[in-house]
């Protein structure tokens, strides 16, 4: 059965109790291979607000956001292709592999991972950068749809989705921590 963070949860360490090293080297790891926004969050200040796993989430999204386009791109980038050829491979972060195989991604048949491979070069061609969705409560159905949909938009509207996507994954992985 699976757990429920309450919004008011504590995250442990404290992220309002930690100096700069130990913030970025316990939360550095939220945003994919981007330690950067968790040192922007630091710096941009931490009150004991930011303990929550909603919270801290926000306060790290706010960096994100408010970064150059450039800057977005890349964290953007640093996401692996969902049912592609690195997660095959076993080249995902924990936190990657656990979250595609809670969606089915690892269960594909041949034809599903020929459709990923085909919507993820599709869609890298029109973006420039790896489609990004938060999978948790998506299967490989649901998100196969929200790709075919998203390969519609124009690309900004789509790196800010993209964005909003990285920012949920983030509040997921935070309240995991807290669930254990």
């Amino acid at each position: 059965m699976a757990t429920h963070t309450p919004t008011n949860a504590l995250l442990s360490p404290r992220p309002s109790e930690l100096g700069r090293e130990a913030f970025v080297t316990h939360y550095g790891d939220i945003f994919e291979h981007s330690s950067w926004v968790a040192d922007a969050a630091w710096h941009a200040g931490l009150t004991a607000t930011h303990d929550t796993p909603d919270a801290l989430a926000e306060h790290m999204g706010e960096q994100l956001k408010q970064a150059a386009p450039e800057q977005q791109i890349e964290v953007i980038r640093a996401h692996p292709d969902l049912a592609g050829k690195a997660a095959m491979r076993g080249e995902l972060t924990a936190d990657s592999t656990q979250e595609q195989a809670g969606a089915g991604l690892d269960q594909c048949s041949p034809e599903e991972f020929a459709r990923f491979e085909q919507l993820n070069n599709a869609y890298k061609a029109k973006f420039d950068f790896p489609f990004v969705i938060a999978v948790k409560g998506l299967d490989r159905h649901a998100i196969l749809a929200a790709f075919e949909q998203r390969l519609n938009n124009d690309p900004a509207s789509e790196r800010r989705t993209a964005i909003a996507q990285i920012i949920r994954i983030a509040t997921l992985r935070l309240r995991a921590r807290v669930d254990g």
